[in-house]
C-alpha cells in the first residue's frame, strides 16, 4: 500500500525534482531571499498593463524557467498541475491556454504550492505520467483587490494582516534521479476553529498546519526531530508561535526544527505586518531557497506544509467562519549527492 496511516502517501519509486522556477516582484526582490529568484520585477505591474496581467505573467516566467533549466521543452510534460487566489483560478487556466499541455485545475488557496506537487508526483509515482508540472502564483495588488479593498484606497490594516507575495514557483518532477527526492505527501483535513477575521490568516490556519504535521509524524510513526526543518507556508508572525504551542498540547516539540516562508521571505522593515502569505509565498521560498539548502546539504530533509484559507469575499460578508487545510511534502537530499 502506498498510503500510509490515514493521510500520508509514501512514494516508494524514486520520485525527483527535475528543476524548478520562481519570479517574484519588487518586495520580495528586495527580501532577504532576492538573489535566490530566477526572475525578479522592479514594479508590481511587471510590464503589464493591469494586476492580473501581471501576476499572469509571474507564472507564465516561473513555467519558462522550470523548463530551461530542466533542458526541457513543454511537449515533455505530460500534465500541468496548477491554481492560483483568484476567481476560477484565472491566472492559472490562461497559462494553460498559451501551454496547451493537459490541465488539471487545482485550488487549495495557500496550500496550493504542495497539493498541486503531491497529486503530481502521486502520478507520477502510480505511472500515471512520466514528468508533471506543478505551479501556483499570488500577486499582492490581485489579491487585496479580490478578497479585501484595492491598495489604491489606502485602507488601514491590524499588525495581524499579512503582506500577499507577489510571485509565482513551477516545478517538474519526474522519476529521472537529482539531487532532491520527494519521499512522501500528507493530505490534510478542513479544520474551523471559528476564526472570522480575514486579517487574521495565522490564527485561523495554525490548528490546520498543526493537524497535518501531528497526523503526518503518527501516519509514519516518526518523532518531529527526524526532519532538520519543518517549514509552514504562510502562518507568519501570528500563526507560527500558535502552532508551536498547539502542537507542544500534544507532546510535538518543533521550536529547534520549525520556521515559516512567511518569515523567510521579508525582512521585518519591509512594512509587511506579521509576514508574507499567498499562493506564492510556499512556492516561491521552497523552490529557490529550501531547494539550494538541500543541494548544498546544509539540510538532509525537510517537510513544508503549506496552509490554505478556504474563504471567499461572500462568505465573509456573510458572517462566516473561515475553513483552512494545510497540505505537506517531504523533500530529502538523495543518497550520493555531491555538496555544491
Amino acid at each position: 500500500m502506498k498510503l500510509v496511516g490515514k493521510q500520508t502517501w509514501k512514494f516508494d519509486n524514486g520520485i525527483y525534482v527535475q528543476s524548478s522556477g520562481t519570479a517574484v516582484g519588487p518586495k520580495e526582490k528586495d527580501g532577504p531571499l532576492g538573489t535566490g529568484f530566477d526572475v525578479t520585477y522592479d514594479e508590481l505591474h511587471c510590464n503589464e498593463d493591469n494586476w492580473e496581467l501581471a501576476e499572469r505573467r509571474l507564472m507564465q516566467q516561473a513555467v519558462d524557467q522550470s523548463l530551461n533549466k530542466g533542458n526541457l521543452k513543454i511537449d515533455d510534460i505530460d500534465f500541468f498541475l496548477a491554481g492560483d487566489l483568484l476567481n476560477q483560478n484565472v491566472t492559472a487556466n490562461y497559462v494553460a491556454r498559451h501551454i496547451m499541455t493537459p490541465f488539471l485545475c487545482m485550488f487549495g488557496a495557500c496550500s496550493t504550492s504542495m497539493e498541486t506537487l503531491a497529486v503530481g508526483a502521486a502520478l507520477v509515482d502510480g505511472g500515471f505520467a512520466n514528468r508533471i508540472m506543478a505551479a501556483t502564483s499570488s500577486h499582492n495588488a490581485t489579491a487585496e483587490r479580490q478578497f479585501r479593498y484595492p491598495t489604491e484606497y489606502g485602507g488601514q490594516k491590524p499588525d495581524t494582516a499579512t503582506s500577499t507575495v507577489s510571485g509565482a514557483g513551477a516545478v517538474i518532477v519526474s522519476k529521472e534521479p537529482t539531487d532532491i527526492r520527494i519521499t512522501s505527501a500528507s493530505i490534510g483535513r478542513v479544520m474551523d476553529l471559528g476564526i472570522k477575521d480575514p486579517f487574521d490568516m495565522g490564527s485561523a490556519m495554525a490548528p490546520a498546519a498543526a493537524d497535518t504535521i501531528q497526523k503526518h509524524l503518527e501516519d509514519l510513526q516518526v518523532s518531529a526531530d527526524e526532519y532538520d526543518l519543518i517549514l509552514t507556508g504562510d502562518l507568519s508572525g501570528v500563526g507560527s508561535p500558535i502552532l508551536k504551542d498547539l502542537l507542544k498540547e500534544e507532546g510535538i516539540d518543533v521550536h529547534e526544527n520549525h520556521n515559516d516562508c512567511g518569515l523567510l521571505i521579508y525582512r521585518p522593515d519591509q512594512n509587511v505586518f506579521a509576514g508574507g502569505s499567498g499562493c506564492a509565498c510556499s512556492a516561491v521560498v521552497t523552490y529557490s531557497h529550501i531547494f539550494d539548502e538541500l543541494r548544498k546539504g546544509n539540510i538532509q530533509k525537510v517537510f513544508v506544509v503549506a496552509t490554505g484559507a478556504l474563504l471567499s469575499p461572500t462568505m465573509i460578508q456573510q458572517k462566516e467562519t473561515i475553513p483552512t487545510i494545510a497540505h505537506g511534502v517531504v523533500f530529502e537530499r538523495a543518497a550520493g549527492s555531491v555538496n555544491q
